[in-house]
């Protein structure tokens, strides 16, 4: 028995309220448990000096964490002078996640960036951002489109994140802290819509996993983002 009383198979309960913030040109609060991210989406007429000139667009994000998200209070990073490397793998990893799913030519030289603040953490923080993150780009591209400013819909695929992980011997969909603290393996899956692999990150942490296992965590990953897509596309319909 999982510590929540979920099968093994079981997503948390997942709920996405969009138009959160007044100023952003996407936003929604999404919640997977006890997980709680705000996610908001910019958008500017610039791009990098790397992209510029090129007539693609950009898509961005930035991640970070309250002091209280968790049980015990953190320092903010902007105190401490410089970001931790967990915030800036994290953020890199939203961000080429979500650009997976964009057509950058049908997007034009603009910038879209994603910021995503984790109001309150019980493991699976980076899965949320990356799946609330596509419903505020979707909202703000939505607005691009309404103005006439793009022509053809630039995001042709949903993008959303789950982990996984073998908990207790068995293969488990959608870790919490307390399965996630103890896990024997933990994988973290970023799948599009249609059911292509983004990104796996996968690591043994005291125990082994074998290709079978492999495959199982892959099933119940597919299985949770299918959940979560079908989430995203109610919120942004």
């Amino acid at each position: 028995m999982r510590p929540s009383g979920r099968t093994l198979s079981d997503m948390r309960p997942v709920s996405i309220e969009t138009g959160v913030t007044r100023h952003a040109e996407g936003s929604c609060l999404i919640r997977v448990g006890d997980t709680h991210v705000l996610c908001t989406a910019t958008l500017e007429d610039r791009v990098p000096p790397f992209v510029k000139g090129s007539g693609l667009g950009w898509v961005t994000a930035e991640y970070g964490m309250l002091p209280r998200a968790t049980n015990t209070r953190m320092r903010r990073e902007a105190a401490a002078g410089k970001q931790g490397g967990r915030t800036v793998e994290i953020q890199r990893l939203i961000g080429r996640a979500l650009r997976a799913g964009v057509d950058r030519v049908a997007l034009g030289e603009r910038q879209i960036t994603i910021d995503c603040d984790v109001l309150q953490a019980d493991g699976g923080t980076r899965c949320a951002a990356i799946t609330g993150g596509w419903v505020a780009l979707r909202l703000a591209v939505n607005r691009l489109m309404k103005a006439g400013d793009v022509i053809t819909d630039p995001l042709v695929d949903p993008i959303a994140a789950v982990s996984c992980g073998i908990y207790a011997g068995q293969a488990v969909l959608d870790l919490d802290y307390p399965e996630d603290s103890e896990a024997g393996v933990d994988g973290n899956f970023v799948i599009t819509g249609s059911g292509r692999l983004v990104e796996v990150q996968m690591s043994a942490e005291g125990s082994t996993f074998s290709r079978d296992q492999m495959t199982q965590l892959l099933d119940l990953a597919q299985k949770g983002v299918g959940e979560l897509v079908a989430a995203q596309r109610a919120a942004t319909a």
